[in-house]
């Protein structure tokens, strides 16, 4: 009986894992998220479509054209981690060719663009992210990479702030680095102008507090993979940051700042599987917060 039972124990791990490896890595969706977080002058609608994490591979066609299905967005932001591989820069940059933004198109790097993968244990995973050894790591072709997304419009963030126009929208806008491999330079957040709409954009959300804390009204993140692996009634195991896996992926109130935070589109090259957590699309519908009820006079005439 017990041999039976770890029989069927081994088979169904073996199913969930083919069907991780098979069927779900590659069963992309669009989420589209409604946030009322724009001020009352300017436009009253905007969308911002975030990716994250696509991860190619070379001459990966599937999830291209799933990019290319995507409907066009005001902004387009891609918030890292492009590549799976170094020899994939100029398919991915083929692929996100097509999700450019109609106003604006920005990018941060992650540290699988700047490095070559190595094979990693799992397990190092469930190690919190500040006592995880360094590791050697090969340089990948991320200049390659940037010089090719400048030249088809895309406009890269890291560590950066400027003020910018949208369609009537005056933004204040800022992006780091990563910080998951200690990038991130938290001297660019303090705002300058204030009364500007603040979004900051970064890879990790690890930055997300110091974000906040410096009055960004939209943070975009990616990263944590949504856990990648989820378990019914479990959830994530592991989110890969110092976020709790409560907090892996969706919408994120923090402070006074909304968080888009991404399952984003791919996996790891050495762990090329997903379970309970599809890769994801984002498109976020930004329009005007709603006003406070006027105040009603009690004088009487």
């Amino acid at each position: 009986m017990l041999i039976r039972l770890v029989i069927a124990i081994a088979a169904l791990g073996a199913l969930c894992v083919g069907y991780g490896v098979v069927i779900e890595r590659r069963w992309y969706r669009i989420v589209r998220r409604r946030l009322d977080i724009l001020p009352t002058t300017g436009p009253e609608q905007l969308t911002v479509l975030h990716l994250s994490d696509l991860h190619f591979v070379d001459g990966e066609r599937r999830k291209a054209r799933f990019l290319a299905s995507l409907p066009e967005a005001d902004v387009t932001v891609v918030t890292g981690d492009f590549l799976a591989e170094p020899e994939a820069v100029e398919t991915s940059v083929t692929a996100v060719r097509a999700t450019r933004g109609r106003l604006a198109s920005w990018f941060v790097l992650g540290s699988n663009d700047l490095y070559a993968p190595r094979p990693l244990n799992p397990l190092r995973y469930f190690i919190p992210h500040g006592s995880r050894r360094a590791r050697l790591a090969q340089p990948g072709r991320w200049p390659e990479l940037v010089e090719l997304l400048e030249a088809d419009g895309w406009h890269r963030l890291d560590n950066t702030r400027r003020e910018i126009d949208l369609d009537g929208l005056p933004v204040e806008l800022a992006g780091l680095h990563d910080a998951h491999i200690w990038r991130a330079d938290l001297r660019v957040l303090p705002r300058r102008e204030p009364e500007r709409f603040g979004i900051a954009v970064m890879h990790s959300p690890n930055s997300a507090p110091e974000a906040a804390a410096c009055g960004y009204e939209l943070l975009i993140a990616g990263h944590t993979h949504g856990g990648q692996v989820r378990l019914p009634l479990v959830g994530a195991l592991v989110t890969n940051c110092a976020l709790p896996p409560r907090l892996v992926s969706g919408v994120i109130r923090i402070g006074g700042a909304v968080m888009s935070l991404s399952q984003g589109l791919g996996t790891s090259k050495y762990a090329p599987f997903r379970f309970w957590c599809r890769p994801e699309a984002v498109l976020l519908e930004l329009r005007r917060a709603p006003q406070p009820p006027t105040a009603r006079s009690n004088t009487r005439s």
